[in-house]
């Protein structure tokens, strides 16, 4: 009788925290949906004839700042997350942009926010509080996912700022991504 009020105790007062991390897997899905869709409107805007452009020398390119944002992803989900073996940058040619169409790049991008959804969504919410090294730093599943949403925005915004400096107007910003 001890252990069964033990383990009643436990579970009615783990529950919020469990709808917690259920809500941010949900909040983290929804984001990197809007995040995709966004992204693939700037993908697709930018005229593949500029697709080299670099705003500065020192710069990556238009097409470097998106495949970075795929491989980032690629890295974050299925290596740091799902435990694949991870990608080497300086030797993937996936993420490369090197003969690559706008097109082909755009479908890898697509299918790599849906492989990296679709393992969010299998994501047991007590695995988010696991703890991994992060060069160095040490961050739980759940500041991976934060930590990659702003690394998919810094580089989106670099993409914005080549269109702008390009004589094109990005899409109108979308609310929570």
């Amino acid at each position: 009788m001890k252990n069964l009020i033990v383990i009643t105790l436990l579970l009615l007062t783990s529950s919020p925290l469990i709808a917690q991390q259920n809500e941010f897997i949900d909040d983290s899905i929804e984001r990197l949906e809007n995040s995709r869709k966004y992204l693939l409107l700037v993908a697709d805007m930018m005229p593949e004839e500029k697709y080299d452009y670099k705003a500065t020398e020192e710069s990556l390119s238009f097409s470097e700042n998106l495949m970075h944002i795929g491989f980032a992803l690629d890295w974050h989900s299925q290596s740091l997350i799902g435990n694949r073996e991870a990608r080497v940058y300086q030797t993937d040619t996936i993420f490369k942009p090197a003969n690559k169409t706008k097109e082909e790049m755009m479908a890898r991008i697509d299918q790599t926010f849906t492989e990296a959804i679709a393992l969010l969504q299998d994501v047991v919410p007590a695995e988010l509080n696991i703890e991994l090294d992060y060069f160095g730093s040490t961050r739980s599943k759940r500041q991976i996912y934060m930590l990659l949403a702003d690394h998919i925005t810094h580089h989106r915004a670099q993409m914005l700022v080549s269109m702008r400096l390009n004589g094109l107007v990005p899409p109108r910003y979308v609310l929570y991504q």
